[in-house]
């Protein structure tokens, strides 16, 4: 590997590498603790000292420094020369204010209820089990019904992925032949109302669960796009709103098993135009040992959902169990694809 100036950058030695991978939880759970502080935007105000964000954290100052010193060596904050702490370009993406936040995304990932699945992975290997289920004894979904505070947090998390997600999606799919697009289980109708402004001969409709859509109108109305977005609700393994020209589902596919995803595209199938598409918006896992984030949150899906991510290969394959026709895999500037897909 080279760095920016070209010369070659000393590979570290597996001795050095495996102790790193063993540590790695130390990691998530140090930014879960500056996300959960909010440490980031305590430094967008001016730059502190450990002492400092400890009085406004109401924390101990000591430990906060080596959590704070940890976090500097991996480029989340900075140390400088007076013992200030400074944000980064990582450390950015922490506050809760900014345009592409990641900080509830960060907050959800290192929670007790996320921590304690993974904690049974070694179940989920033996069995194909959901550890999540085998600790909460329910599913992901009916925890977050049950516990108010774990669903916002969730809720929030998601709305960050798709605040990153959006305009790539946006961007790299021609929209331009559509003229009524129904957004599958799109939450609030983030996604939508961007496609929505970037396309404005273009009719939403916008289908979740009940208590999802309910919801859904202050966002409309501050994007500019409920008087073309028609909300309707439902459940996606019972059926969809029928005679739309495209349905999209952005990170929803993945959540489910094989026969689950087969029963929600059959209902799509169902209910689309002949001539309609189906765009799947998720992470595809490449080929062999290439590194992408699809092959971490394959994991999450194993431990918390009972879903996958899929390759090209299994997307064509449930597609055509559902009597679809896989057409094409677009690539985006994020780590989305938009996986398209005909009536077969």
């Amino acid at each position: 590997m080279d760095n920016e100036n070209g010369t070659a950058m000393p590979q570290l030695p597996p001795e050095a590498v495996l102790p790193q991978m063993v540590l790695g939880g130390l990691m998530q759970k140090s930014v879960w603790t500056a996300a959960k502080l909010g440490v980031a935007d305590l430094l967008a105000e001016k730059p502190r000292t450990a002492e400092e964000l400890a009085a406004a954290t109401d924390t101990h100052a000591p430990s906060l420094y080596r959590v704070l010193r940890f976090l500097a060596m991996a480029g989340v904050f900075v140390e400088n020369s007076d013992g200030k702490f400074e944000l980064t370009p990582i450390a950015e993406l922490l506050r809760s204010d900014a345009v592409n936040s990641m900080c509830d995304y960060a907050i959800m990932m290192g929670e007790d209820w996320i921590w304690q699945a993974y904690g049974e992975l070694m179940y989920s290997v033996k069995t194909g089990g959901v550890a999540h289920e085998k600790v909460q004894g329910m599913s992901s979904f009916e925890f977050f019904a049950q516990n108010e505070e774990v669903g916002k947090i969730f809720n929030r998390a998601m709305t960050n992925l798709s605040l990153l997600s959006a305009p790539a999606i946006v961007e790299a799919y021609d929209f331009s032949g559509i003229g009524k697009l129904v957004d599958i289980a799109g939450g609030h109708g983030l996604l939508l109302a961007a496609i929505l402004k970037a396309n404005p001969h273009l009719q939403g409709v916008l289908f979740d669960l009940p208590f999802v859509i309910e919801g859904a109108s202050e966002l409309l109305e501050s994007e500019g796009v409920a008087a073309r977005t028609e909300k309707v609700s439902g459940d996606f393994f019972e059926s969809v709103p029928a005679g739309a020209d495209a349905y999209l589902m952005k990170h929803i596919i993945h959540d489910w098993n094989d026969e689950q995803s087969v029963k929600i595209l059959e209902n799509i199938r169902r209910a689309m135009n002949d001539d309609a598409k189906v765009l799947i918006a998720e992470m595809v896992v490449p080929r062999g040992n290439e590194p992408s984030p699809a092959k971490a949150l394959d994991l999450v899906m194993l431990t918390i959902e009972g879903g996958k991510e899929r390759t090209e290969k299994e997307y064509r394959e449930l597609l055509e169990a559902a009597g679809l026709r896989l057409t094409r895999v677009i690539p985006t500037r994020s780590p989305y694809n938009i996986v398209e897909a005909v009536k077969s």
